[in-house]
């Protein structure tokens, strides 16, 4: 009766481990869009140099709208392809995210309701401050 139960418990672990060991595998090669957003924070080169981007593209977009380019230009649209190409799927994750934010800056501003980048930004409330503002680094 013992080396039955011995029996069980071993062949219990080796099946165990080797069931672990598969879903480690799992984690490391197909990572989620969350594992990659994560990833990306906890990196802070990484997402410091993609803020960067992604505020330069911001930028450059908003300059481009001010001088009447052309609005999906060659080279913003390669930009784009290079802070994707970057930063993966995470990256529209995150220029999302920064649109989100933006968008409810600017219906607080028409619907004058006060906020923080109102507040900070004290009447001078352009797009360019507003994407500075909101784009910390």
């Amino acid at each position: 009766m013992f080396e039955f139960i011995l029996l069980f418990i071993f062949f219990w672990w080796l099946f165990s481990r080797n069931e672990k060991r598969k879903e480690r595998k799992r984690r490391l090669f197909k990572p989620s869009l969350d594992q990659e957003y994560k990833e990306l924070i906890q990196s802070s080169d990484n997402s410091t140099g993609i803020a960067l981007s992604v505020k330069a593209y911001l930028l450059d977009v908003l300059d481009d709208d001010n001088n009447d380019r052309e609005k999906y230009s060659d080279a913003r649209l390669a930009q784009g392809q290079e802070i994707l190409d970057k930063a993966g799927a995470s990256a529209l994750y995150f220029m999302a995210d920064i649109a989100t934010q933006l968008s409810i800056v600017a219906s607080a501003q028409i619907n004058g309701i006060p906020n923080n980048v109102e507040a900070d930004l004290r009447g001078s409330a352009t797009p360019a401050n507003i994407i500075n503002k909101v784009i910390k680094i």
